[in-house]
């Protein structure tokens, strides 16, 4: 377990560092570039150093340090990511248990169905769809951003939901009830394609676990179907999609650009695209390394923690002896 450990980190610190000259050479190469002129040794120590320091130096557009923009669009993209993260395993783990319990019959059939037309839907069509009907036509939900104006909410953290539960105003319910409204769309939209994703792989693991002899075994015993996939099914089934997870999460944090576009949510994504926009070479450089870091912090956790609950994988590390 060890040596695997090390070899991820290793492997961590190597894609880090080639990101890294992929973050300077926008803040080199570019054209008005903030490093532009320096030599190229001269320019990236200066720049790794201050990276180091999470000193990603000021933004040409507003002249304001980037790294306080940074602690203010990160946690509001991490919120909208986590919870759209739960959301697609609360609803696809049992999803995906009960189309392989259900297998060839019409549940495994709508489910894998439902799943295939919410994989193949764009994201930025269906953060359209549900702001059309639930915002535009039926008025229940609200269009876009995080909070009502009305509401003064001090930031603490930056997670708005965190903020407003330390908050003594007397209108905190309101407003935590605000924020959950304005939650619902841009979560939704976001948990749909991970969700279709976390299906299939549960599906899949827990055919083949079904498939083993120690669960046929168990039902020939006479328990009953709920004791066999809670004792001898979840937690075989389980470790060996984990990995898979972190790349979900992964490719969630790139669906999250366009959900936070669309829903004019005030995170990293958004702030990105107006960096791009308005060639904030700075910015970008800075975003290109907080995404990236944050990418492979995920996937390699997640590596992690599929080993080591995963018994195969113990098997393979006896083996290797």
């Amino acid at each position: 377990m060890i040596i695997f450990i090390l070899r991820r980190l290793v492997l961590l610190v190597i894609t880090l560092f080639l990101l890294s000259l992929v973050a300077f050479s926008l803040s080199y190469f570019t054209p008005h570039a903030p490093l532009e002129g320096a030599s190229p040794g001269d320019a990236w120590w200066f720049w790794f150093r201050s990276m180091l320091q999470l000193d990603f130096g000021v933004s040409s557009v507003n002249s304001q340090p980037i790294t306080d923009q940074l602690k203010e669009v990160v946690p509001a993209t991490l919120e909208l990511c986590v919870l759209a993260f739960l959301l697609a395993l609360l609803l696809g783990i049992p999803l995906g248990i009960t189309a392989a319990v259900m297998r060839n019959k019409w549940q495994d059939k709508l489910i894998s169905a439902l799943a295939l037309v919410g994989f193949s839907v764009p994201v930025f069509w269906l953060a359209l769809l549900l702001t059309l009907f639930f915002s535009l036509t039926l008025g229940w939900l609200p269009v876009s951003g995080r909070l009502d104006l009305l509401y003064p909410l001090q930031h603490v953290t930056g997670f708005v939901l965190i903020d407003a539960w330390l908050s003594d105003s007397p209108w905190r319910h309101e407003m935590l009830l605000n924020i959950l409204c304005h939650l619902i769309l841009p979560v939704v939209t976001l948990a749909v394609a991970p969700m279709t994703e976390v299906i299939r792989l549960i599906r899949n693991s827990t055919l083949e676990v079904l498939d083993k002899n120690y669960v046929k075994a168990a039902v020939t015993r006479g328990l009953s179907r709920v004791t066999v996939i809670r004792r001898h099914v979840l937690h075989n089934a389980l470790p060996p999609v984990i990995p898979h997870l972190g790349l979900q999460f992964s490719t969630m944090l790139t669906l999250t650009m366009i959900t936070e576009v669309v829903f004019n949510w005030p995170g990293l994504g958004h702030w990105l695209i107006g960096a791009i926009r308005q060639q904030d070479y700075a910015a970008i450089s800075a975003g290109v390394m907080v995404i990236g870091t944050m990418v492979m912090l995920v996937n390699v956790l997640s590596d992690i923690l599929g080993a080591a609950l995963n018994p195969l994988k113990h098997k393979e590390w006896y083996a290797l002896r």
